[in-house]
């Protein structure tokens, strides 16, 4: 890689960090109200929207959005994608106007300022920590019994390994979405990795493609289907990472 590349990646990544803070410092009077309670939070989802949507674009990346099923406003989903970019999040939030609120790695809440506001307003979770997931488990329960959504990575994280294409599955979105009938969201993001993975000097602007895939239904099914879930979920995601649909 050439001098110029490796200082414009360098310069390029520094603003996808000054970006994390601009859109916050702008909307913080807003944002300290409408994270101040629960009630608040469909006015602090179009904040984070606008946050998210204002990395994306700011970093030079646009999504493309192939939907073969649309969201009902009203209705509780359980929703998951691959995860292998710390962009999943400002795209999970660009590409749904339906409010979710993510479980997450408690890590992310160490970040200066953003992580006031992402320990208010998601679930956190120390996935070493037993009691922690289980703690994160009842909160989400308490969550949906609200009639929000639910956003969960289910690998648990961004691989370690990089050649990895989709991980192996955790089980609790899909305990939680079968708890509670309702049904899953799968979707796939194709780009992240490529676009900006957590490998320094690597990355550049262009396109985020997102497939939201059929729902899958849970209504009627009991824990013993937990399993098929979770593989038909994880299958559709690998297939559409193999054999994309959306160009």
């Amino acid at each position: 890689m050439g001098t110029l590349k490796k200082l414009f990646i360098l310069l390029w990544r520094i603003w996808f960090y000054i970006l994390l803070g601009l859109p916050i410092l702008v909307m913080l009077p807003v944002l300290l109200v409408v994270a101040s309670a629960e009630r608040f939070y469909p006015q602090f989802y179009i904040c984070a929207r606008i946050w998210a949507k204002c990395i994306l674009y700011g970093m030079g990346f646009y999504p493309k959005v192939k939907s073969a099923e649309k969201m009902q406003k009203g209705k509780s989903y359980m929703i998951v994608a691959n995860h292998t970019s710390i962009v999943d999040i400002m795209l999970m939030l660009a590409v749904n106007r339906h409010p979710f609120i993510f479980i997450g790695k408690m890590e992310l809440a160490r970040i200066p300022l953003f992580g006031h506001f992402y320990r208010k307003t998601s679930i956190l979770v120390d996935r070493k920590s037993q009691r922690s997931r289980q703690g994160a488990f009842n909160e989400a329960q308490r969550r949906l019994k609200q009639g929000n959504s639910i956003c969960i990575f289910p690998e648990g994280g961004v691989p370690d390994d990089q050649n990895i294409l989709l991980d192996q599955f955790k089980d609790g979105a899909f305990r939680l979405a079968i708890e509670h009938q309702i049904p899953v969201v799968p979707m796939t993001f194709h780009d992240c990795k490529k676009r900006f993975s957590y490998k320094f000097f690597s990355g550049g602007p262009g396109k985020l493609r997102v497939k939201i895939h059929h729902f899958l239904p849970t209504k009627g099914k009991n824990i013993s289907d937990k399993k098929a879930l979770k593989e038909a979920t994880r299958e559709i995601i690998l297939q559409e990472l193999q054999d994309p649909s959306i160009h």
